[in-house]
């Protein structure tokens, strides 16, 4: 019998063992690390296999993501080839006399005649708040946009009730003080809300306690 559930977790699981080995590498850090609780980075290398997840909102965003990929930078009728998806930046840095690897992948990025011109990404959520970006978010796309030295980026945001998108002006970032804040583990958490989401929480001992 045929079933999409398990094609979608085939997927998803083939995804993450492409990952596993960068995941534990010491020497490598992705962007969302420069962004997020720097203890999740040092779990995550202990731990890696609790960081697969198959569950409905992850699945959806994923969803989400190759559609809107798709009907963008698709090759078939509609698709614009100035757009290119899941664009693959690193940058190598010298820290401490040892060598590492900033990695990441935008979601969506604008060429013109082979140039970067603006980098997308694209979130979904339950719900939006606040009208203005997350700042995590911004400090992510602005991350992004210094590897690729573009001006210009666009936060999406695709909820059960809206639809928006923030543009986002670049600015000054400091990649190298990013890198040296997460090896050194001085960021734990970054922010209070992200332990209710970390599947290390209770491995954890700088996890905040919801109260």
């Amino acid at each position: 019998m045929v079933s999409v559930l398990e094609e979608l977790y085939r997927l998803k699981q083939r995804d993450f063992s492409e990952k596993l080995r960068d995941m534990v590498d010491p020497r490598v850090v992705y962007v969302t690390d420069l962004v997020s609780c720097s203890h999740k980075r040092v779990l995550r290398q202990r731990y890696p296999l609790l960081s697969f997840r198959f569950e409905p909102p992850l699945v959806l965003g994923d969803l989400v993501h190759a559609g809107l990929e798709s009907i963008l930078a698709g090759s078939g009728e509609g698709g614009d080839s100035r757009w290119r998806s899941e664009v693959e930046v690193s940058k190598s840095f010298s820290i401490n006399g040892e060598e590492y690897l900033l990695k990441g992948r935008a979601d969506l990025v604008l060429y013109e005649n082979d140039k970067p011109l603006a980098v997308v990404e694209i979130k979904t959520a339950r719900d939006l708040p606040e009208n203005e970006p997350h700042p995590h978010h911004v400090g992510q796309l602005r991350v992004y946009m210094e590897l690729l030295g573009t001006e210009e980026g666009l936060l999406v945001y695709i909820t059960p009730e809206r639809l928006v998108e923030f543009p986002v002006e670049r600015a000054p970032v400091d990649l190298e003080a990013m890198m040296r804040e997460t090896l050194e583990d001085a960021a734990r958490p970054r922010y209070e809300w992200e332990c209710r989401y970390c599947p290390f929480r209770k491995l954890c001992p700088y996890a905040l306690q919801r109260r």
